[in-house]
């Protein structure tokens, strides 16, 4: 049977959804087949990320391997601060062999004070120089197999000055990126306002752009990842709300199935990435709720 995959649905579809298994030390692959087997049916990729901020787990591409076998389409995250040039080739090298059809390049968040013993942070290359490598990968004749990847980039929305320029996502644009995931955004004006200035330069006619949003599991979640994450963006107004509610997870889901409804309509926008605090079970019922798509395309 064939794969339904992220590339695909983000081709041949309207808004694609997306999600995200944030891997832990204590991950097993049972949990990585219970979460492909909940989220299947709702998201057309999820993201398996590479040890963000310090946090040491089973390596991303045995994540990979796992989805794949449990007939979920894996986004594969590779970190340039945790591997030198050589070993980042390796993985992408593995990556196509075991038929992994997204990357996400990113140049790897700084480990917090405290991570004992104190890892050395590599960054032999950067991430638009991996974005490049990987998409020279697709034309190396050299290769018996040649990897049609698709590759994104992450970016954090912000309020542009008049005049602005999106400089950088050009230059991964131009290196080869095909799809721009946003670091957890949930300003729903300055998304618009963002959104504006990158249809005004032509972007999302290079790039899919795809929005991170956030499921916390109380207020406390989400005011714990705007102190401690960089570049989440959850307004006051939203943490007071969730922090208001009678169930706060409850409250979290519908605000999410709103910023869906919302997202759905902003020009530039393709889909939607979405990310649960706690519980991956609440990622299916806010796409339910929101009703912007029908899941996963046919095989």
């Amino acid at each position: 049977m064939k794969l339904k995959t992220f590339k695909d649905a983000s081709r041949t579809t309207g808004f694609v959804v997306s999600s995200e298994i944030f891997l832990k030390p204590e991950t097993t692959p049972e949990m990585i087949r219970e979460a492909a087997y909940l989220l299947r049916e709702h998201v057309s990729g999820v993201l398996v990320t590479d040890n963000q901020f310090g946090i040491v787990h089973m390596s991303t591409l045995a994540a990979a391997s796992l989805l794949i076998a449990s007939e979920m389409d894996p986004i594969v995250q590779l970190a340039c601060r945790n591997r030198n040039r050589i070993a980042l080739w390796g993985e992408l090298l593995g990556a196509a062999a075991l038929g992994v059809t997204s990357l996400m390049p990113i140049r790897g968040s700084r480990v917090p004070d405290g991570f004992e013993p104190r890892p050395k942070a590599v960054l032999d290359v950067e991430a638009t120089e991996l974005i490049a490598t990987a998409s020279k990968l697709k034309r190396d004749d050299r290769l018996r197999v040649i990897p049609d990847f698709f590759i994104g980039a992450q970016v954090t929305p912000h309020a542009p000055e008049p005049g602005w320029k999106p400089e950088k996502l050009t230059r991964k644009a131009d290196a080869g990126a095909q799809f721009v995931q946003t670091h957890v955004c949930m300003n729903i004006p300055l998304l618009r306002n963002y959104m504006q200035h990158l249809v005004a330069n032509g972007l999302p006619r290079r790039l899919s752009v795809f929005v991170a949003l956030a499921i916390p599991g109380s207020a406390d979640d989400a005011r714990w990842l705007c102190e401690n994450r960089p570049n989440i963006n959850i307004p006051p107004g939203i943490v007071r709300r969730i922090r208001q509610a009678a169930d706060p997870e409850q409250e979290s889901v519908r605000i999410c199935a709103e910023q869906l409804q919302q997202l759905a309509e902003i020009p530039g926008v393709a889909g939607a990435h979405v990310v649960a605090t706690r519980d991956l079970a609440t990622i299916p019922a806010a796409i339910e709720a929101s009703g912007v798509c029908k899941g996963p395309p046919a095989s």
